[in-house]
């Protein structure tokens, strides 16, 4: 009975429209940036929308999370990666790092634009949860996706500014698959999670 208990569902109408709204403006900048590098493949398939449902795969954003839910595990989503050629940006591979960033550096502003509302707005409202979860979600956003492990973000900035054989080595992990990446990501969460939660605290404290 408690899973329907009225602060539980606002609490999770808040996770749910808090997650939609940076993952939507988080996938919607990647096609922006990456048209403005020259190249209108986001564009045609219309991921240049704010759009939730345009940016939602079935799988590894509904499916595997649940999944992972069920069996106990920390859950892992992500959105339909919005599709770029990097043949046709500019600035070659560091055009194809602008693109790989801008997503997660647009998560940091969003938490850096929503800490001042915390100053202004009651404690115990809503509002106040929502943007307190806004921060928090978008600073780890940021943190997760800015790791330099193929297939995230962060990897795009290590290709750009590596040696041939370690972009050889980054390739190969891409090419392997996002779900093997993934349980990879789950194996290694150990190790990861502790980095991800201390970087994240320092942000937001630093923030607020």
């Amino acid at each position: 009975m408690d899973i329907i208990n009225g602060v539980n569902i606002v609490n999770i109408g808040i996770l749910l429209v808090a997650l939609l709204l940076s993952m939507s403006i988080h996938e919607a900048m990647h096609g922006f940036v990456a048209f403005w590098l020259g190249d209108d493949t986001a564009e045609k398939e219309g991921r240049l929308t704010l759009n939730p449902f345009a940016h939602i795969d079935l799988y590894i954003t509904i499916l595997l999370p649940l999944f992972l839910i069920i069996l106990g595990m920390p859950p892992i989503l992500a959105a339909k990666p919005v599709p770029f050629n990097p043949n046709r940006l500019r600035y070659g591979d560091f055009g194809a790092a602008l693109v790989g960033v801008s997503g997660p550096i647009t998560n940091l502003l969003l938490a850096a634009a929503c800490a001042p509302i915390l100053h202004v707005v009651a404690p115990g409202t809503i509002i106040y949860s929502f943007i307190t979860v806004m921060i928090t979600l978008n600073v780890l956003l940021f943190v997760f996706n800015m790791l330099p492990i193929p297939p995230l973000d962060g990897s795009r900035l290590l290709y750009a500014f590596s040696p041939e054989p370690v972009r050889r080595i980054l390739e190969s992990i891409e090419s392997i698959g996002i779900m093997f990446i993934i349980v990879i990501l789950l194996l290694l969460m150990p190790i990861i999670a502790p980095f991800i939660s201390g970087v994240s605290t320092e942000i937001i404290n630093f923030l607020v």
